[in-house]
């Protein structure tokens, strides 16, 4: 099954690092991101769990969840959580890894393309927000990082326009101008964001409200 943006995220219960936990309920009304590894004791996922570890401050002031996925079994991620303690100087994994042997979870969000490989997943992100919709998908090659900057990015971005009729820019980040979306009226803009930049009529910036 392909997941698609605005579908609800499917739930399903998993046992992970951090205990057996259903999905759905573990994420609660956060924003989460559910990201996938083609398998365990891999250099470029070791990278990626860690610099996700030391990122955590940075997800727990969006409000956002993170959680990862690998098809192999929990005793490996157990050893593997110490090596990536270890070569990526992180004191902790402070977030659950979902072992997914039997490929449920993987299947569930079409996480294995056949293309790729029979039996693992490709690098896989979720972005799932507040109301269990998916809000963004991304897949990498297994030979490609991914880059967590960029992910704090859109989070800022999706809860910015998720409460406002705006949108981003490219090359957005937090702090810099935004866009005032079509639906809005020059006078309403003006009367909820301030004053407007409009290099042309469909064009209109103001300033970011949440900066």
């Amino acid at each position: 099954m392909s997941i698609r943006l605005g579908d609800t995220a499917p739930d399903f219960t998993a046992a992970t690092t951090e205990g057996e936990l259903s999905f759905l309920d573990w994420k609660g009304d956060s924003w989460a991101v559910l990201f996938s590894h083609p398998k365990d004791f891999t250099p470029v996922c070791t990278t990626e769990l860690g610099a996700v570890a030391k990122l955590k401050d940075e997800f727990d002031a969006r409000g956002t969840k993170v959680i990862g996925l690998s098809v192999s079994p929990l005793e490996d991620h157990e050893v593997w959580k110490k090596d990536i303690e270890e070569t990526q100087g992180v004191d902790e994994l402070n977030f659950p890894i979902i072992a997914d042997p039997e490929r449920k979870v993987a299947d569930l969000y079409d996480m294995i393309h056949p293309e790729v490989s029979e039996t693992t997943t490709v690098r896989s992100v979720f972005i799932i927000g507040p109301d269990d919709k998916v809000k963004l998908t991304l897949t990498y090659p297994a030979s490609t990082g991914r880059n967590f900057d960029e992910l704090l990015r859109v989070i800022d971005s999706l809860q910015l326009t998720s409460k406002e009729q705006l949108a981003t820019p490219a090359n957005w980040t937090k702090g810099d101008k935004v866009i005032v979306t079509p639906a809005v009226s020059d006078e309403d803009a003006r009367q909820r964001f301030g004053e407007i930049d409009a290099p042309r009529p469909y064009l209109r910036y103001v300033a970011d409200p949440t900066a």
